[in-house]
């Protein structure tokens, strides 16, 4: 099981490409619990619940710093999703990306 967390202003906007990310998981068959919260939601999230990669909307990705000390030691990895692919809502793309990143940390 792999656990995507998705990172954005206020955790809506993300919906649409979680959806098509857990489509992408299962069209792979990877069993993924893919989701997406605010960015103040972080802290008690990742307190509650075990991360395999965190992933960063474009409007947030200026805050990846922030979120690197939250996760210093933790082993998760951090990365923004690219921005062609969120503007294309293309879920095998952001899928594999979060995959890629787990698989090489």
């Amino acid at each position: 099981m792999k656990t995507i967390m998705l990172v954005c202003a206020v955790g809506m906007s993300t919906s649409l490409l979680v959806t098509k990310m857990r489509k992408a998981a299962e069209t792979k068959g990877v069993e993924a619990d893919i989701f997406a919260i605010s960015a103040s939601e972080i802290e008690t999230t990742l307190e509650n619940k075990k991360i395999d990669v965190l992933l960063l909307a474009p409007q947030v990705k200026f805050m990846k710093s922030q979120f690197e000390s939250k996760l210093a030691g933790k082993n998760i990895p951090i990365d923004a999703i690219n921005m062609q692919y969120y503007g294309m809502m293309n879920g095998d793309k952001v899928f594999e990306q979060a995959i890629n990143l787990i698989e090489n940390k």
